[in-house]
């Protein structure tokens, strides 16, 4: 394929919203990123103003990499990457403590990452679908 072909299917991707953004991966400990942690939030009652302000203050804190709305055990399930316990611990006090509306919180300290793929699982070859073989 021609690069200018390749570039117009690239810029429809983009177009078409398929391609939402592109990152850098960079390395959280080697940035000085020493702690990382799973945090599942529960909510004591889910009225709309508790919710929309936890979900207003989390896009606020940039420690907050990932934040998911699930069902289960919690209400939400936030990936959390600071400098170290201390800064974990201010995390914890000065901010998710003081949410109205927060029930529980429950801290999954990860101790060693075993795989973190960014890639959707695509096939090129077309024989597979969603990384499983077709029967």
């Amino acid at each position: 394929m021609s690069s200018s072909a390749c570039w117009r299917r690239v810029r429809n991707l983009e177009d078409a919203g398929v391609i939402d953004r592109y990152a850098v991966i960079v390395n959280p400990r080697k940035a000085g990123f020493a702690l990382s942690s799973m945090v599942n939030v529960s909510l004591a009652r889910h009225e709309q103003a508790n919710v929309d302000e936890f979900i207003r203050e989390v896009m606020r804190h940039p420690e907050v990499l990932e934040c998911f709305a699930t069902t289960g055990e919690a209400d939400f399930h936030l990936r959390v990457v600071v400098r170290d316990i201390d800064a974990y611990n201010s995390f914890l006090d000065d901010f998710i403590f003081r949410l109205p509306g927060v029930s529980q919180v429950r801290s999954n300290i990860i101790l060693k990452e075993i795989k973190a793929d960014t890639a959707l699982p695509f096939d090129t070859k077309g024989d597979r679908a969603g990384g499983r073989t077709k029967e």
